[in-house]
């Protein structure tokens, strides 16, 4: 069991927003939400999120039994922050540190480092960086990389000599709590930022004769956010990440670069996945499914063999096997599609089931619609279930064909092997295996004249 603290107070002023940095979203979720989720991996006797720039918004979005929230009023450093969470922790355990805009620490890497630190030593975290700049740099005793530690200094305060230390530190940090606590007391706020450093109890742990253990992570572990250019870096090597690791489990995507996720995504064999999609929520492929180009998916079921052409809008929703969706089709949430159905160009499905074989091929509306098996949707039909108060619904039968540009107007019903003749109004129900046609009759004026424009 261990302490855990995640700073997250930040008022991330590069940021150029009033949205807390912490909250600012990688592949749809915050920032501060991976660092939580790792966090929890580690079972924590104590998991406390130090709050401050934004007000209530963090604790706010998210709330949960096992976090205690704490808020620093003023920022005034990493040290600073940490001691605000100090009332709150149990001295028996060491306390690990993390930071809340650095969100990809692998979990082996933070069990690797409070393994090595156990109850007793000071552990933290480094990596060799190609730039320096901005980082707190490693001293060793005399400059040797397998020096005992003797302090870390950040790049604002270094010498020349010091900033050209390759070893820097990642921030994270794992110490004795006792220990923690009469270190933080002592802090000094005397350097360029005039602030209290977290980083000085490394000198502090010297002083006491305290072993500081230090280990290395991947330099793609270390990536925090600074700005949204930062951001957009980190999404981009997220999202690419996760491309490969599809195309590692033999997904096929047209350009590995150009997809996001931003949830949960599962893919069966043989499936294809064309440019520009996004991936939100749940999102289940099965086997031999075609994802086209500028697809959006959301918290949706595309089972085996399905096609979604391009720029198709899926939201919870169900797709079944061998379907052909789009292009330009809009699935929006309670949809619910068997096997072999065809919704075309321009259409909407909302909060309706559609039987096998059934199609809607062209420019049609179906809201709140229970459609039988073999049905076929006109173009231009719309089903009318709202009447500015209440919804209704509408029941096509098995084998029904409703011809286009006719309007239903729930609640209504169609019987097992009706039509519809093009053009009608259906109010009343339609029987089953007759032909319903609803017209005004048809009239030619002879002697009508177009307006002339004055």
């Amino acid at each position: 069991m261990i302490n855990i603290v995640i700073l997250a107070a930040g008022m991330g002023k590069r940021m150029h927003s009033d949205l807390p940095k912490v909250l600012h979203k990688l592949a749809g979720k915050p920032l501060v939400s991976y660092v939580i989720a790792t966090a929890r991996e580690l079972l924590s006797d104590k998991l406390c999120v130090v709050y401050g720039h934004g007000g209530e918004q963090v604790p706010t979005q998210l709330a949960a039994p096992d976090i205690q929230f704490i808020k620093q009023e003023f920022q005034l450093g990493t040290g600073h922050a940490v001691q605000q969470a100090l009332p709150f922790l149990n001295e028996a355990l060491p306390t690990l540190i993390l930071f809340g805009d650095v969100p990809l620490f692998k979990l082996s890497s933070l069990q690797k480092i409070i393994a090595a630190a156990g109850r007793e030593k000071l552990g933290i975290i480094t990596f060799n960086a190609m730039d320096m700049v901005g980082y707190g740099h490693i001293v060793r005793e005399n400059g040797k990389p397998d020096g005992n530690i003797l302090a870390i200094v950040e790049h604002k305060d270094a010498t020349a000599e010091q900033r050209a230390i390759s070893e820097v530190n990642t921030g994270i940090m794992v110490a004795p709590t006792i220990k923690l606590k009469q270190w933080l007391s002592a802090l000094s706020n005397n350097n360029a930022q005039n602030e209290y450093y977290l980083t000085e109890v490394i000198a502090k742990a010297v002083e006491d004769n305290v072993e500081i253990i230090a280990t290395q992570s991947e330099f793609w572990e270390t990536i925090g956010v600074n700005n949204k250019k930062d951001l957009t870096e980190l999404e981009r090597f997220y999202q690419r990440n996760l491309g490969e690791a599809l195309l590692e489990k033999g997904v096929t995507l047209i350009d590995s670069r150009r997809i996001d996720i931003r949830g949960n995504l599962q893919c069966g064999r043989d499936v294809i996945i064309d440019i520009d999609c996004i991936f939100e929520g749940d999102v289940t492929l099965e086997d031999g499914v075609r994802i086209d180009a500028h697809c959006i998916i959301k918290n949706a079921h595309i089972a085996k063999n399905s096609h979604i052409k391009p720029f198709c809008h899926i939201e919870e929703s169900t797709v079944g096997a061998a379907s052909e969706i789009g292009p330009y089709a809009r699935l929006r949430p309670g949809t619910e599609l068997s096997e072999e159905v065809h919704i075309g160009n321009f259409v909407e499905v909302k909060k309706s089931k559609m039987g096998a074989h059934s199609k809607a091929n062209h420019l049609a509306y179906i809201g709140d619609t229970i459609i039988g098996k073999r049905v076929n949707m006109g173009a231009g039909t719309i089903t009318c279930n709202y009447d500015g108060i209440n919804k209704f619904q509408t029941i096509i039968e098995d084998d029904a064909f409703i011809g286009s540009d006719s309007q239903l107007i729930a609640p209504v019903t169609v019987g097992r092997g009706a039509t519809l003749g093009a053009g009608t109004t259906l109010s009343k129900d339609a029987p089953a295996g007759q032909l319903t046609v609803s017209r005004v009759k048809q009239v030619s004026i002879a002697d009508w004249a177009r307006p002339i424009k004055k």
